[in-house]
């Protein structure tokens, strides 16, 4: 496996000091941003370390040619919108962009890209589920001919009272994953996997590792806090940022040594990248950086240097 972290957390870098950051911090690889250049609409989103907009080859050449000279990988291309947002101009302006970011994976020879399925969250599973299949159709369609591996990341969006009640990405349970790969059976269409939000969903995060060992493409590897005396206080009916911290991993709830020993025993090898939404740690960059120092001391235990 290859240890790394999401870009998202340096939105302030340039792509270059990012792999500059990433090598002198020990890491294997990075996750690259690759939203479309514009205005954040939330925290960690908006950031472009890769901009495919009119992505070439030759942009790709340059970028390997810088990830070769700092001795990191691209572990993936992320961009996470809602494709099936109820504004049909944003939902359809996040699917073409999720399809320039498959051809810009292509074109780089990383052959991965992570993304979320989206969802209207004012709309049941049931309701949502015709608009996600003709949405992903000619999505996935593209993923298989140009051999990208697309990662679903398991995080529900609804945190807040505007992701209320069912939230903004359908690809949250192990039940909701089967019926997505029953109805897409390709092997291109896998999971960005995440056990935190396993956590406080109150799910087991263990067994779906094994049950779904062929389709996990990529690991984010985020923990996760339940203040318990809040959640006794609220219920699990409130919203989840009343009983819930994002935390760097091994200050939260993952127990990590199990993680590690099923996701061994899965076979996967691939990249597992860490994700900082820690609020303790976001005061300034070097907050930040350090953030990721602190996470790749802990993680290098269970993940090796190549």
């Amino acid at each position: 496996m290859q240890l790394g972290f999401v870009s998202a957390i340096l939105p302030e870098l340039s792509l270059e000091e990012v792999l500059a950051t990433a090598a002198a911090e020990g890491f294997d690889c990075v996750e690259l941003m690759c939203w479309p250049v514009g205005k954040a609409e939330r925290r960690y989103a908006g950031v472009t370390h890769v901009d495919v907009t009119n992505f070439t080859a030759a942009d790709a050449a340059k970028v390997n040619a810088l990830a070769a000279r700092y001795g990191v990988a691209i572990s993936g291309l992320g961009y996470y919108p809602n494709a099936l947002s109820p504004d049909a101009k944003e939902a359809a302006a996040a699917a073409a962009h999720i399809q320039k970011v498959i051809k810009a994976s292509a074109l780089l020879g990383v052959k991965r890209m992570n993304t979320f399925i989206g969802r209207d969250w004012t709309k049941s599973v049931e309701a949502n589920w015709p608009r996600f299949l003709k949405t992903w159709k000619p999505i996935l369609a593209l993923a298989d001919r140009l051999g990208v591996n697309i990662g679903i990341e398991n995080c529900p969006m609804f945190f807040t009272k505007d992701e209320w009640p069912g939230g903004k990405n359908l690809g949250t349970s192990p039940a909701i994953w089967a019926r997505m790969f029953e109805a897409f059976p390709t092997k291109r269409f896998g999971l960005n996997y995440d056990p935190s939000h396993m956590i406080w969903q109150h799910m087991d995060y263990l067994a779906p590792m094994k049950e779904f060992a062929k389709r996990i493409h990529h690991v984010h590897a985020k923990d996760v806090r339940i203040d318990r005396a809040k959640l006794d206080r609220v219920g699990i009916m409130a919203h989840p940022n009343e009983y819930h911290s994002p935390k760097l991993p091994g200050l939260g709830d993952v127990n990590w040594g199990k993680f590690f020993s099923i996701l061994t025993d899965t076979g996967y090898r691939g990249p597992v990248c860490v994700e900082v939404e820690d609020r303790a740690y976001e005061g300034s960059l070097e907050d930040r950086k350090r953030s990721l120092r602190q996470s790749h001391a802990y993680l290098r235990q269970y993940v090796p240097k190549p």
